[in-house]
C-alpha cells in the first residue's frame, strides 16, 4: 500500500517500525563497528530480518520505490528485502533493483548482510548471468562497489570453474580503502579453505600489497578448517 508516496506496513511508515526496534538496539557498539558512518541506529540483525520478511511478502517494489536511506539501517533493510523476495524469471528486472541497492551501500555491514533471492535452483539457472553481473563491481573504482563484488563472489562463486579468474581479479584490485583490502583478504582465506593447494600456489606469486597479503594469511591461519601443519607453513610466508 502506498499513500502520498510513502509505503506503509501495517498502517505505519517503515521508518516507524525501525525506530520502534531501537528499544533493543546497541547504538554505541554498532557505531564502533562502523566507524565514520553517520546515522546509525544499532538495530539487531534478527529484528531487521523479520521486518524484511514482512516487507518482502507485501508490495516490496512499492517499498523500494520510496524507501528512505537516511539511517544506515534503512539502507541495510533494502538489501535484506531483496534477499527475501520471490523473483520471477526476469533476472534483469531483479538485478536492476540490486544495482540500485549497491549504489547506496555506505558500510561493510550494509554490504555484507545482502544475499541474492531465490532458491538454489533459481540461482543455478541464473548463475552465469549473476557471475557476469558481479564482475564490473569488482573492476569498479568505488570502495563499496568493489567490496560488494568481492564479497558476493566469495559467497557464491568459490568453485572450480571460477577460482582462477577470482585470483586474477584479486591481483588487479588496487583500491587503497581498508574495507576493500579486508574483503579481498577474507575472500582469499575462503579460497584457501576450499582449495588449499591452488591458493597456496597463488599466494606464492600474488601481486597483492603487503597489508592484504598478510591479512589473507592471518585469516587463513585463524580458520579452524586449516590444519596445524598448513598454519605453520602459512606463518613462514608472511611478508615483513
Amino acid at each position: 500500500m502506498v499513500t502520498d508516496n510513502i509505503f506503509l506496513l501495517q498502517g505505519k511508515p517503515v521508518r516507524e517500525h525501525l525506530l520502534a526496534l531501537s528499544v533493543n538496539s546497541n547504538k554505541a557498539f554498532a557505531e564502533k563497528l562502523n566507524p565514520g558512518v553517520d546515522n546509525v541506529l544499532g538495530l539487531r540483525l534478527p529484528d531487521m530480518r523479520k521486518l524484511a520478511v514482512q516487507i518482502a511478502k507485501s508490495d516490496w517494489k512499492a517499498y523500494l520505490a520510496t524507501a528512505p536511506s537516511f539511517y544506515m539501517e534503512e539502507r541495510m533493510l533494502q538489501g535484506l528485502v531483496l534477499g527475501y523476495v520471490k523473483p520471477d524469471d526476469d533476472i534483469e528486472s531483479y538485478l536492476s533493483y540490486v544495482t540500485r541497492f549497491v549504489k547506496i551501500i555506505n558500510s561493510w555491514s550494509v554490504c555484507d548482510s545482502f544475499k541474492f533471492a531465490g532458491t538454489g535452483k533459481y540461482f543455478s539457472v541464473h548463475s552465469d548471468r549473476i557471475w557476469e553481473y558481479l564482475k564490473p563491481f569488482i573492476l569498479s573504482d568505488k570502495e563499496y562497489e568493489i567490496r560488494f563484488g568481492v564479497v558476493m563472489t566469495m559467497k557464491y562463486f568459490i568453485d572450480e570453474s571460477h577460482i582462477d579468474e577470482l585470483f586474477g581479479f584479486y591481483d588487479n584490485i588496487t583500491h587503497d580503502a581498508y574495507y576493500v583490502k579486508m574483503a579481498v583478504a577474507w575472500a582469499i582465506s575462503f579460497c584457501f579453505v576450499a582449495y588449499p593447494e591452488k591458493t597456496m600456489e597463488y599466494l606464492m606469486r600474488a601481486k597483492l600489497d603487503d597489508f592484504t597479503y598478510n591479512k589473507a594469511i592471518q585469516k587463513a591461519i585463524e580458520s579452524y578448517r586449516v590444519d596445524e601443519a598448513m598454519k605453520v607453513k602459512l606463518r613462514s610466508m608472511r611478508r615483513k
